[in-house]
């Protein structure tokens, strides 16, 4: 408890210091990666982090001390190396970019770990902390580290926003930005760059292996919840501030994993995985495109075609007898109508005579908008697309659940305009030996 009390209060230096750092770096990676992630460049951070480690090795070779400003430099030059080397294996040969990233992620990696354990052998070699960088070692940051994390995410922020209008083009239409002359190609470059930087400033906190996620979670989290890119940059940037605000929270007050440990949950794990909890609830509770929503949405839309299918079997059925109020039996009517019964039920459309079922008198109005409407839509496919009479009832069927009120009024002013709108109910076009499609009615 007094270990949260000083949390929450920011008595401890060393705590202030590795939350502002997190926070920052989660909003900063943020913003960077959904440009990213719509550029279909995410994994691109992935090989720029893994490439680091051997550039955060040879600065240390360079420097001979752990010096962090150095193996920031070094793991920058190796990082854009490495995104060099994949634009020139994507450009100069037939492999595709996902294979260049492997052999990126593989190569540079295998690099970076073999000269790792050559200073480890070397005298003095352990005291380079190297092996925080693979993981992360945030509760390592001291308040220079944090104040470079800091710029590092202002030059970021101010980039994006510069250049917000061409990351837009670029992610959403690069074969139009490149037909206007815009320069696409150092338009891709800055925005790696700008994920490089990022990538590298975040190798303390999170470490090579973990750094991609906090570039693709927080977009992809953000990227649920709108389809506008500005609210979903916003939003992508508060997303990784708080993971990384609540990831370095948890860290410091979770008891240790085994009794007896001195040390707590690491920092770097933690932040990834409540930034996986935020994206496990964006997956499943966005109202638009959330799995919850698309469930509720196809149950309704089942629902809503079974009933509209059991409509238009029960009207046709009655049809032929041209009596609207005459009581009808489930059996006269094909298996697959008779599935959208219990709603039409509830729904008041239908109602029990006897042993036998009726159409209400809003039942009967539903049932004459919805053969209307599939009939009208079978009229516009014969005359306006050709359709033979045998093949347009299926089309139809198909078409008829998605027309929207907008749509109908749209349809019907067109055959209006056409001379071809027919009054009330048309008959069907299967039905007709004579005459235009549509040219009878049947007054419901």
């Amino acid at each position: 408890m007094d270990q949260l009390i000083r949390l929450l209060t920011l008595q401890d230096a060393n705590t202030r210091t590795v939350l502002l750092g997190t926070t920052i770096l989660g909003g900063a990676s943020g913003v960077v990666g959904v440009f990213a992630v719509l550029r279909k460049r995410s994994l691109v951070a992935d090989a720029v982090a893994h490439a680091s480690l051997p550039g955060v090795c040879l600065a240390y070779m360079v420097v001979g001390d752990r010096s962090f400003a150095a193996f920031m430099l070094g793991a920058l030059v190796m990082g854009l190396i490495a995104g060099g080397f994949i634009a020139f294996v994507r450009a100069a040969t037939r492999t595709k970019e996902d294979a260049a990233i492997g052999l990126a992620v593989g190569g540079f990696f295998g690099l970076g770990i073999a000269l790792s354990r050559i200073i480890q052998s070397t005298p003095g070699g352990t005291k380079a902390g190297l092996d925080g960088f693979i993981f992360g070692k945030a509760a390592s940051m001291v308040s220079t580290d944090a104040a470079l994390i800091g710029v590092v995410a202002a030059v970021v922020l101010l980039g994006c926003v510069l250049l917000f209008k061409e990351f837009r083009v670029v992610c959403f239409d690069r074969e139009f930005a490149s037909g206007q002359g815009w320069p696409t190609l150092l338009i891709d470059m800055l925005l790696m760059m700008l994920v490089c930087v990022c990538t590298v400033a975040g190798l303390p906190a999170v470490g090579v292996v973990l750094m991609v996620s906090l570039i693709v979670i927080p977009a992809a989290a953000a990227r649920f919840w709108t389809e506008r890119l500005t609210p979903m940059v916003l939003l992508a940037g508060v997303i990784g501030g708080t993971c990384g605000l609540l990831g370095t929270a948890l860290s410091a007050t979770l008891p240790a994993p085994q009794s007896g440990l001195s040390r707590g949950w690491p920092t770097g794990p933690v932040i990834t995985l409540v930034g996986t909890a935020v994206f496990v609830v964006s997956l499943l509770a966005a109202p638009e495109r959330g799995v919850v929503a698309a469930w509720v949405r196809r149950s309704r839309l089942r629902r809503r075609i079974a009933r509209q299918n059991l409509l238009r079997a029960v009207y046709e059925h009655l049809e032929r007898g041209g009596d609207f109020a005459r009581a009808w039996t489930p059996a006269a009517l094909e298996p697959g109508a008779v599935r959208g019964l219990p709603a039409a039920r509830r729904a008041g459309l239908v109602r029990a005579s006897g042993a036998q079922l009726v159409l209400t008198t809003e039942g009967r109005a539903a049932a004459a908008r919805v053969v209307r409407a599939h009939r009208l839509w079978e009229l516009f496919l014969i005359t306006g697309a050709s359709l033979a009479t045998d093949r347009v009832d299926r089309d139809a069927d198909e078409i008829e659940h998605h027309l929207s009120p907008e749509l109908l009024a749209q349809l019907e002013a067109r055959l209006a305009a056409e001379g071809r709108l027919p009054a009330g109910v048309p008959r069907s076009p299967h039905e007709q030996t004579a005459g235009p499609a549509g040219a009878g009615v049947v007054d419901s």
